[in-house]
């Protein structure tokens, strides 16, 4: 029997991903929208399990920092916080398999006050990859919070997007050579 693996799509929604969204990373993340509904299907085809850790927020919470750092996002039960285009549709047509685990997250690193690793290990994961927005903060925070867990890190650089040209090319470096991830490049 082969040990399991996951798929963790991180903030992939319309506020972080829509051209309207209130903190979009526009072009760059909708261009990732076929890769991660592609690989999502492939993971669940492959009895592999996908989670999806998901910002949200209270609008102006005066005891988050991010509501001194950013526009309000992710509002919980608003457009902004549902997850972008074929990505949204594959998770509702899915939502209900035992595979598909959908995660509120309130940090930019998924596994911080939220059960992720738990889940992951009672599955007996060790090996996940990461996709998503937004390749400086969310994705680098929680390769982070993997790496310091000793779990195995894979991103391929067609699953990750930013508003930020230089800290994703910073980030995908740092992936590499700070944190032993395994980055597979563009082809």
């Amino acid at each position: 029997m082969t040990t399991p693996k996951a798929l963790i799509i991180i903030d992939y929604t319309n506020d972080f991903v829509a051209d309207q969204g209130s903190l979009t990373t526009g072009k760059p993340a909708q261009a990732l929208d076929d890769f991660i509904s592609q690989r999502a299907q492939t993971y669940l085809d492959q009895n592999n399990f996908i989670f999806l850790p998901t910002d949200v927020h209270v609008p102006n919470d005066p005891y988050h920092p991010e509501s001194k750092l950013f526009p309000p996002h992710n509002v919980r039960n608003t457009w902004g916080r549902e997850l972008f285009g074929k990505t949204g549709i594959w998770f509702s047509d899915h939502q209900a398999d035992d595979h598909v685990i959908f995660l509120d997250k309130t940090h930019y690193n998924a596994f911080a006050g939220t059960n992720l690793d738990l889940l992951l290990r009672a599955r007996h994961i060790s090996e996940i990859e990461l996709v998503g927005v937004v390749t400086d903060i969310c994705i680098l925070h929680t390769a982070v919070g993997a790496y310091d867990l000793s779990y195995d890190i894979t991103i391929p650089e067609a699953g990750v997007a930013s508003f930020n040209a230089a800290g994703h090319q910073w980030a995908l470096t740092h992936f590499k050579d700070v944190l032993g991830a395994t980055v597979i490049a563009n082809s």
